[in-house]
């Protein structure tokens, strides 16, 4: 308890001395809410493994399959509500302590915490809305899902145009715009937190070892070992709900139970 509430104190002084802090969030940080990450044992993901982009515009029958696996993970996780480092982070960003949020995670939890579109970069999208690939209409889930529940087909835009999930796919480009927000806040901050990432997803893991390289601190607070580990001036190995509950708003707090 001792070591953890040190480390604690590290990471509080580390932010409190930052002049410009950008947290860099993946699958850990949502897994308390009940949000499962891609690559624990058992992993309901490991089922439902999200089709290859080229597959998904190729054939009928793969965007098909694709939106029943969209769907049946949606139930195992539609009542989660943000989590303590969700909220946390969410607080620091009110404060201004914290400029930037660069994310991993298509779940929405940082969304439902707060955070400002402004603040928010989604490297990977979100699996709450879906949009068509041609005109780039933004299509509601639930529509969606009755009309794909009711056809059996994969859903179409209005234009003609194929409609998927507003999420980054294996085999599809990475956003242009989010990448380069996330490496202009990554070059100008001079703290940066990753929290709850394996830190092996490239190229959005890039961005901790660019902070480094450009004179930042790194501190990293993830229940596994990354391969930045030695890289960094703090490593907080444990519950990320736990390390980052200090910063939680009372307010906030009550809002969530």
């Amino acid at each position: 308890m001792d070591d953890a509430r040190e480390a604690a104190d590290r990471l509080e002084a580390l932010i409190e001395a930052a002049g410009s802090v950008v947290a860099f969030t993946g699958a850990g940080l949502s897994t308390e809410c009940g949000v499962p990450d891609f690559r624990s044992p058992g992993s309901p993901w490991l089922t439902n493994m999200p089709i290859d982009f080229s597959d998904f515009l190729r054939d009928p029958a793969a965007r098909a399959e694709s939106w029943r696996r969209k769907f049946a993970m949606d139930d195992v996780y539609r009542d989660v509500a943000p989590g303590r480092g969700h909220r946390a982070l969410a607080a620091l960003a009110a404060r201004g302590k914290i400029g930037a949020i660069i994310t991993q995670n298509i779940d929405n939890l940082h969304q439902l915490s707060g955070v400002p579109d402004e603040t928010l970069i989604e490297l990977h999208g979100n699996g709450s809305y879906a949009r068509c690939l041609s005109c780039g209409m933004r299509h509601e889930l639930a529509e969606t899902r009755r009309a794909f529940e009711a056809s059996g087909e994969a859903p179409s835009c209005a234009c003609g145009g194929i409609v998927k999930s507003a999420t980054i796919s294996f085999g599809q480009a990475m956003p242009v715009e989010a990448m380069r927000r996330a490496q202009a806040a990554t070059l100008a901050c001079d703290l940066f937190i990753a929290i709850g990432s394996s830190l092996v997803v490239h190229p959005a893991a890039g961005f901790p070892a660019l902070a480094r390289q450009n004179g930042a601190k790194l501190a990293i607070v993830n229940r596994e070992p990354t391969p930045l580990d030695s890289r960094a001036d703090l490593v907080i190995r444990g519950d990320i709900g736990d390390a980052l509950e200090r910063y939680v708003a009372p307010a906030n707090q009550a809002h969530f139970r």
